[in-house]
C-alpha cells in the first residue's frame, strides 16, 4: 500500500475568550453579506460522473507537497460500518438533502418541495411541515436538519437568502407536527450553487452551520461575511462568549462549499468540502482556523493557512455529508458516487464503498440503533433515478 506524506495539522491557538456579542452585531454581520456577487467561480459542484471504479478500493491520499505543516452523537466503540450489503430503510423519496432524528423518528427534508417528512418503522413516509419560504434554485432549497432540545433546525434558501429556522415539534410519534417558526441566523449570502447547507449540534451544545461562498470566492476570506465559512451560535442564534473572534459567529473561515460536520468522542470537528477542479477536501476543524480558499485548493504547504488531513480528485468525490462511525469518517459522495471511509488514526489512507451501486450519495448519518444510513440524492435532475429512487440504505456496525 502506498502511503502519502500529508503534512501534519498545523496547531492554531485557541484565543481568548471574548464577551457575549450583542444581537445587532450578529445581525450586522450577516446582513453584509446580503445580495452577494457571483463572480468567476460559477461552475456547480455536483455533476453527475458516468463511470466509476471497483467497489473496496483502498487507496492512499492524492499527492501533495510534503514537509509543510443534528445533536453530536460519539463513534460507537469498535464499531465498523459493513457495507457487503445495504438494506433499503425508505424509497420514492423526492430530491432529499438531510436526515435527522427526534428520538427514534428519523426526519427527511426534501430540496425542492420544501417539505420536512417523517418515516414510521416500515419506511413509510408522513409529511410533518412544508416550508413556505424555500425557494429552490440549483443547489439551494430546503436543506440540512437537526433536532435539538424539542424543537427542529432547518437551513434553507429564500428568495433572498439563505437562512437557519426552528420550529417546536408538536405531537408524538406517528402524529409529529411543528409550532411557529423562529429565526436563528438570516442575510446567509444564496445562489444557485456554494450554498453549504449543513447544520449539527456539536458535544458543547453550540449550533455549527456550514456556508458556502455563493459564487464570491473572496466572501471565503472576509471574516465580516457568513459565506465560505463554518458558523458557530447558540441554539438560539446567540454568539457564544468562547467564539474565536469577538462579536462574531465565525468559527472557521477560507472554505468553497462545505457540506458535512460531526465530531469524535474526544471533540474533535471533522468536515468534508468541495473543491473546484483540483481536489475536494477532508478538514479537521480549529477554532480561528484559515482553510486557504481561494488562494489554496487541497494540500498547499502554506503556513498561513491548513492543509486538508485527506484529500480526493472530484471525480471521485464531490462530498456532502459526513459521520463519524467507531474508528472511521464515513462520508457521501455525489459525483463519485461512492462513500470514503477515513481511518481517524491514520487519515492518509481511504477506501471507498458501494462505487456505482446506488448512483449519487448525499448524506450518512448514524441511527439511534447504531446503523448507518445512507441517503441517496438521484431525483434532483442530476443524477440516472432508479426504480424507487431516491432512498434511504441502512448499513449495520458490527
Amino acid at each position: 500500500m502506498v502511503r502519502a506524506q500529508v503534512p501534519p495539522l498545523r496547531s492554531l491557538p485557541i484565543p481568548t475568550p471574548r464577551p457575549r456579542a450583542a444581537a445587532a452585531a450578529l445581525a450586522a454581520l450577516v446582513l453584509l453579506a446580503t445580495g452577494c456577487a457571483i463572480p468567476g467561480d460559477s461552475g456547480t459542484d455536483e455533476e453527475p460522473q458516468a463511470d466509476t471504479t471497483a467497489s473496496d478500493q483502498t487507496t492512499a491520499s492524492s499527492p501533495g507537497p510534503t514537509g509543510a505543516a443534528e445533536d453530536a452523537t460519539g463513534p460507537t466503540p469498535g464499531g465498523a460500518p459493513d457495507f457487503s450489503d445495504p438494506t433499503d430503510v425508505a424509497t420514492d423519496l423526492e430530491a432529499p438533502w438531510s436526515i435527522a432524528f427526534h428520538g427514534r423518528t428519523a426526519l427527511v427534508s426534501e430540496r425542492d418541495s420544501g417539505r420536512v417528512i417523517a418515516l414510521d418503522d416500515s419506511g413509510q413516509t408522513r409529511e410533518v411541515t412544508t416550508i413556505d419560504e424555500v425557494a429552490p434554485r440549483g443547489e439551494g432549497g430546503l436543506l440540512g436538519l437537526a433536532v435539538h432540545d424539542d424543537h427542529l433546525y432547518a437551513y434553507y434558501t429564500t428568495a433572498s437568502d439563505n437562512r437557519v429556522v426552528r420550529f417546536p415539534l408538536t405531537g408524538s410519534p406517528g402524529d409529529l407536527g411543528v409550532g411557529a417558526p423562529e429565526t436563528v441566523l438570516d442575510g446567509i449570502p444564496a445562489a444557485g450553487n456554494h450554498n453549504g447547507g449543513r447544520i449539527a449540534f456539536g458535544p458543547d451544545d453550540m449550533l455549527y452551520v456550514t456556508t458556502g461562498d455563493a459564487g464570491d470566492g473572496s466572501s471565503a476570506q472576509d471574516q465580516d461575511s457568513p459565506a465560505g465559512k463554518i458558523l458557530r451560535v447558540t441554539p438560539d442564534g446567540g454568539v457564544p462568549d468562547d467564539n474565536p473572534f469577538a462579536d462574531s459567529p465565525v468559527f472557521s473561515l477560507g472554505h468553497r462549499n462545505p457540506q458535512g460536520l460531526d465530531w469524535t468522542d474526544d471533540g474533535t470537528l471533522y468536515a468534508s468540502e468541495f473543491g473546484q477542479d483540483t481536489w475536494d477536501e477532508l478538514n479537521v476543524i480549529e477554532p480561528g482556523g484559515n482553510y486557504g480558499w481561494p488562494d489554496v485548493e487541497g494540500i498547499g504547504g502554506d503556513d498561513e493557512f491548513i492543509d486538508p488531513v485527506q484529500q480526493w480528485d472530484p471525480a471521485d468525490a464531490s462530498p456532502s455529508g459526513l459521520a463519524v462511525v467507531g474508528d472511521s469518517v464515513v462520508i457521501a459522495n455525489l459525483r463519485g458516487e461512492r462513500v470514503w471511509e477515513v481511518p481517524v488514526d491514520d487519515p492518509e489512507q481511504s477506501t471507498d464503498h458501494l462505487a456505482g451501486d446506488h448512483g449519487r450519495l448525499r448524506a450518512v448519518t448514524e441511527a439511534p440503533d447504531g446503523s448507518l444510513w445512507i441517503l441517496t440524492n438521484n431525483t434532483d435532475g442530476r443524477g440516472d433515478p432508479a426504480e424507487g429512487d431516491d432512498r434511504i440504505l441502512r448499513v449495520p456496525v458490527e
